[in-house]
């Protein structure tokens, strides 16, 4: 069975997002449009012939992503889409998504985390798909739905766990919590707590290593920056005023939209114009694709040729994964707006249960290579919470730390004491 018919069968399609749907207004359910590779896509952009995607800023012709992939498909038609090494790596990062985020939702029923905590379950292809790929001086911007873009970056389980918990031992020293994951070792430049906030902060990373390459000279500058965000900031102005950003400086960054259908209570085809993300890609001059989000290999062709022209100079590109989250906003949300047969649609659709057919299916790996990797995992988890519960709660004097550029203007009296620990403090009477 060849690799390119494979990623096909694994996966069905799912609901496409047609604004002009009669049933569109009243339910997020649509009937499905025919099979296609790429299923959002009922325009598709101007092929180019080239197999690299040269973009003029003035240039008439924006080339899709998803054409070069196709392309690309049709030449090594009778060749696996992974290698066996690959499958079990995207494998285990997608276990270890999956079952961390199950975990943290005992821990915060169980009183272990507090404030609100988003989860990450059925989104795992896009973190794995895309973050896999790039090398440790790249850099990945994401939102407040952060946990497993981390886990995939590389930040040890137990530091992600420790920092939910609040602990010293966490990646943020337990300053963080759930929605500011932050790792300059791993080049995780934070999770944000507001929709559109990580944008900014992601061209300007891109900035930096475009600057580095052509003005300070550094040849082996080739650093990649990606910006994970939701359908629901792609109405805000931050979006527009980047994409124009990257476009005309050519920026080396790729824009994710994790369209998981839903902003919080609100379905996406009630909330914009045109539900069809990925074409603002191409109204700046940038290439837009729209990509099964629920299919890890599918995800990991269009984020390599994305990754790649970024790493070649030849400027930003906007993907569009439309995937599903299968528990409510945060574990605060009892998650009774959206239909039950679209929810039962995405769960049939799980990108672990497709990922591990192809794997199988394909020779790739054995039930017994995957049960292994499952008890590997059920143990770093375990052991992550272990960890995280037992390490020290922060001092007190650690509250002004990192808050401030300098500390000694605000947070240190003039005896070298944390203002923070005079008793005076709470009460505002503190002399400031």
């Amino acid at each position: 069975m060849n690799g390119a018919s494979c990623a096909a069968k694994i996966s069905t399609q799912p609901f496409s997002l047609n604004p002009t749907s009669p049933a569109s207004h009243d339910r997020p359910l649509v009937s499905p449009k025919p099979a296609s590779l790429f299923l959002g896509s009922t325009r598709k952009l101007r092929l180019s012939s080239s197999s690299k995607l040269n973009l003029h800023r003035r240039s008439g012709t924006v080339v899709a992503v998803s054409d070069v992939v196709k392309q690309k498909k049709s030449k090594s038609t009778h060749s696996l889409l992974i290698t066996k090494e690959e499958g079990l790596e995207l494998y285990e990062d997608m276990i270890l998504g999956r079952a961390f985020e199950d975990m943290c939702a005992q821990m915060y029923y169980r009183g272990k985390m507090f404030g609100f905590v988003h989860l990450y379950n059925g989104q795992e292809a896009v973190s794995t798909g895309f973050i896999k790929l790039l090398k440790q001086q790249d850099s990945v911007v994401s939102t407040y739905r952060d946990h497993v873009h981390a886990l995939s970056k590389g930040v040890p389980a137990r530091a992600v766990m420790s920092e939910l918990f609040g602990k010293t031992t966490g990646c943020c020293r337990g300053q963080g919590g759930s929605m500011h994951m932050f790792s300059r070792e791993h080049n995780l430049l934070g999770g944000f707590a507001f929709i559109g906030e990580g944008i900014p902060v992601a061209t300007g990373a891109a900035f930096t290593s475009k600057y580095k390459r052509e003005v300070l000279k550094e040849a082996d500058c080739d650093h990649v920056t990606l910006a994970f965000f939701g359908d629901g900031t792609c109405n805000n102005g931050q979006f527009f005023e980047c994409l124009n950003m990257a476009a005309l400086w050519k920026l080396p960054i790729v824009f994710v939209v994790e369209n998981n259908l839903w902003a919080i209570g609100m379905s996406h085809l009630r909330a914009t114009s045109d539900p069809q993300i990925y074409k603002k890609g191409p109204a700046f001059g940038m290439p837009g694709i729209h990509v099964d989000g629920m299919d890890v290999l599918k995800v990991r062709e269009v984020a390599k040729e994305a990754i790649g022209r970024a790493r070649r100079g030849e400027g930003p590109t906007l993907v569009e994964c439309e995937t599903y989250r299968f528990r409510g906003h945060s574990l605060a949300d009892p998650d009774e707006l959206r239909d039950p047969a679209e929810k039962a649609h995405y769960a049939a659709r799980d990108p672990i249960t497709a990922l591990k057919k192809y794997l199988i299916e394909n020779s790739l790996a054995s039930e017994a290579d995957l049960k292994a990797i499952d008890k590997k995992i059920d143990e770093v988890v375990e052991d992550a919470v272990e960890f995280a519960d037992e390490s020290p709660v922060p001092s007190q004097s650690q509250l002004l730390e990192n808050v401030f550029a300098d500390p000694k203007g605000f947070g240190i009296g003039p005896d070298g004491r944390y203002r923070c620990e005079d008793p005076k403090f709470t009460e505002g009477t503190a002399h400031v």
